[in-house]
């Protein structure tokens, strides 16, 4: 098939990742790249069966059947070759060799039977954050191939899923945890058989990737820009995942000046604690903080780095969970009084780490016992969290006033930041939620565990903040 691709579409269709998600921003040429691939390989490959998803009909219909680089134009030689034809009537591209390309959509979580007994061999989602996590991995269920040949050049590619999407939409946050977190650009990994088994890779992209966009059509970024909501301004154009429109944070993290190299050597002249928030069946978050008194320290890309007297640095976490979002794994608490321990000893930090605060509620008693006594008699004691009234709002405050102080590259007040150790903060809290019913409290419904404990940690001890406002240091 002679229809050329740009350099990012190219390595999606040849990578030998078997589960991909390409594109991020608006204009790189997600659809385009799906049709393309769809043709070539049922072209290539005798028998071949390839699903095209969109969510609904008349999305499907507007994106892939019409325009200049619809699949009827695209097709138009090999249909008067008599090498395939288009079914209107049954939404599907048949082959002379005997592939098919089925033209789908799935409005409904019901719909997705009628794909019970479907072989998929290729699975293209177009616009994955529209679909449902459920509707992903059960069509992905069905992906499996049996008594197709497979030529030399496609060997191990087969049977395979590719998706293109923009942040934002109702999957966002299970598209960004599935193919975006924890995760290196362009880099594959082996999925556990929990997770499917694919070969699993992000290939990001933008408008600037697709020179046909930028030179038939070269102010469609001035248009983006048009649509009023910086967040999405910054998805549509940067391809940032680390976004949720209306967020607690999301209008200020900035993944370039919040995260930080891993820090070896904390310096000794700086206060260490950590915060806790308390789950079993929920997640448990233990976070590790440094507060700065000004002394000057070197991270691990082996830059020195100064900030303010008061700055809080997230060092480390451990996120009790089952892999599972918003799941426990319901460790006993004197189990993780032990495992902080040994942690602590990993991190070179045994003997340095202060009683910080944590959730109030592991002080109840129940027949005479507490979690807190739990862990305090295996040698992890803490101090009460802040949870008076109104204490949650001024908490989500705290931590915006440091997160925007953090922000300018010579800083003059404390902020907060965490090093890139601290994946699951990273993962969760930017795309946290506000409460819909009250804007300046977060969801309690969301995966909040990780944000409770930063709370815990920015209202305690503001002894440097205080200084500042009573005597202007």
């Amino acid at each position: 098939m002679k229809v050329n691709l740009h350099h990012k579409q190219t390595q999606a269709q040849y990578s030998p990742a078997t589960e991909i998600l390409f594109g991020g921003a608006a204009g790189p040429g997600k659809s385009h790249l799906l049709r393309v691939a769809a043709i070539e390989w049922a072209l290539d490959i005798p028998h071949l069966q390839i699903y095209l998803f969109r969510r609904t009909f008349p999305d499907l219909w507007k994106n892939h059947m019409e325009g200049p680089s619809g699949f009827p134009s695209l097709l138009a030689e090999f249909m008067e070759k008599g090498l395939c034809k288009i079914n209107y009537s049954k939404n599907y591209i048949e082959f002379k060799n005997g592939s098919k390309i089925m033209l789908c959509h799935l409005q409904y979580e019901k719909d997705l039977y009628n794909y019970q007994g479907a072989e998929i061999h290729v699975l293209l989602m177009d616009e994955l954050t529209q679909f449902s996590e459920e509707m992903y991995r059960y069509l992905r269920g069905r992906v499996r191939m049996i008594g197709v040949k497979v030529p030399e050049e496609h060997t191990g590619k087969f049977p395979r899923i590719i998706s293109g999407s923009n942040p934002g939409g109702l999957g966002h946050s299970w598209v960004k945890r599935t193919f975006i977190d924890d995760k290196l650009p362009m880099s594959c990994y082996r999925q556990s058989k929990k997770e499917g088994g694919m070969l699993r890779q992000f290939i990001p992209a933008r408008m600037d990737d697709n020179p046909d966009l930028m030179r038939d059509d070269p102010n469609y970024g001035d248009r983006l820009e048009g649509l009023g909501n910086k967040d999405l301004v910054r998805a549509y154009k940067e391809g940032d995942w680390d976004i949720v429109a209306g967020g607690i944070i999301d209008d200020l993290w900035n993944r370039d000046k919040h995260i930080l190299p891993a820090l070896i050597d904390v310096p000794s002249s700086w206060t260490i604690d950590r915060s806790f928030d308390w789950g079993s069946s929920k997640p448990f978050s233990v976070g590790w903080w440094a507060e700065t008194d000004g002394t000057p320290a070197v991270f691990a890309d082996g830059k020195e780095r100064h900030f303010p007297r008061g700055t809080l640095i997230r060092l480390h976490e451990w996120y009790g969970w089952n892999g599972e979002p918003n799941t426990g794994c319901k460790m006993l608490s004197v189990e993780i009084a032990r495992g902080i321990l040994k942690k602590e000893e990993m991190m070179r930090l045994k003997g340095r780490v202060k009683a910080g605060p944590a959730d109030s509620s592991i002080y109840d008693d129940v027949d005479g016992k507490s979690i807190a006594g739990e862990m305090s008699l295996a040698g992890v004691r803490w101090e009460k969290a802040n949870k008076k009234a109104g204490s949650r709002v001024q908490g989500w405050e705290l931590l915006r006033q440091r997160l925007t102080a953090s922000l300018p590259d010579r800083p003059e007040d404390p902020g907060l930041y965490v090093t890139e150790l601290c994946t699951h903060f990273i993962r969760t809290m930017p795309v946290l939620p506000r409460d819909k019913k009250k804007p300046d409290d977060v969801d309690s419904d969301a995966e909040d565990h990780i944000a409770d404990e930063v709370r815990y940690r920015c209202l305690h001890e503001r002894k440097y903040l205080v200084e500042q406002t009573l005597y202007g240091m």
